[in-house]
């Protein structure tokens, strides 16, 4: 257990070198530490927090320290990305390991239970995982995929931040005592949540979704939002603009071919649906 993580990142390094890009996924370094902590204890090391070795944070930032980008001495570009797996007893990601793991790297997807059991997948949380790369990624962003991609996915966070804030009011009093506008930021959140973070890898169109469609998604949400809320201006109401059939249709296209040229076309009757419940009202 202690050796194959580093025999791992050298067969990582080897295709490096030959100007490859590798990823490279060790699972689980929580066993990994464990084994340091028994060879530690044999040894009769003096031991740090609950038993592993002083060196722990060392040893975790030697192998993560590993990976990058580099150019071969034959010129050519590798890389290596490293995406280690922690399974800390219980979940408490306040033990060492966790915790060491943490001050190194700059991505961490936080796995929830909670969401596996209401049989949202991938079951990332999406308030407590974090990517310390935005700024540094944000121009290639505007480059290759839209001008605006950056502020479309902060609108995206803040909703879900702004959702998770309002459900604590839900809880207590329930949604229906919550202002429209709030209501309707709630209804928005779950759009995201269902029809932007679940996938499912065992679909044949929803395993692959490609950042220009990702954008695409995210700016039909948002669409829906800010012409939702000019439609409830104009007296419609909640359930008027929820319930349209162009709305279901956007959220179910994504599981069939050719749902990235359409997209274009459900966006223009959803827009004329919603303009359509001011009418009605």
């Amino acid at each position: 257990r202690e050796a194959s993580v580093y025999t791992g990142i050298t067969i990582a390094e080897y295709f490096r070198d030959m100007g490859y890009d590798v990823a490279l996924m060790a699972d689980s370094t929580s066993r990994w530490a464990e084994a340091m902590r028994e060879i530690s204890s044999r040894l009769e090391e003096m031991p740090g927090e609950e038993g592993y070795p002083a060196y722990l944070s060392s040893r975790l930032a030697e192998f993560y320290e590993r990976a990058g980008r580099v150019q071969t001495l034959g010129g050519d570009d590798g890389s290596v990305s490293v995406i280690g797996a922690v399974s800390p007893p219980g979940g408490d990601i306040s033990e060492p390991v966790s915790q060491g793991t943490l001050r190194i790297v700059k991505v961490f997807w936080g796995l929830d239970a909670g969401l596996a059991r209401q049989r949202h997948f991938p079951a990332i949380n999406w308030l407590s995982s974090y990517s310390l790369y935005p700024q540094a990624l944000d121009q290639w962003y505007r480059d290759n995929i839209a001008n605006d991609f950056p502020e479309v996915r902060t609108k995206i966070s803040s909703l879900l931040q702004v959702e998770a804030e309002l459900q604590e009011i839900v809880q207590l009093v329930g949604s229906d005592a919550l202002p429209m506008d709030q209501q309707l930021t709630l209804e928005v959140a779950r759009m995201i949540r269902e029809f932007f973070l679940q996938q499912n890898a065992f679909h044949e169109v929803d395993t692959f979704s490609q950042l220009d469609l990702q954008y695409e998604m995210a700016k039909a949400i948002l669409a829906f939002q800010e012409e939702s809320e000019k439609a409830m201006a104009g007296g419609a109401g909640l359930e008027d603009v929820v319930n349209i059939p162009a709305r279901t249709d956007l959220m179910r296209g994504r599981f069939e071919e050719g749902y990235a040229e359409r997209i274009g076309e459900l966006l223009g009757e959803m827009s004329k649906q919603i303009a359509g419940t001011m009418e009605d009202n």
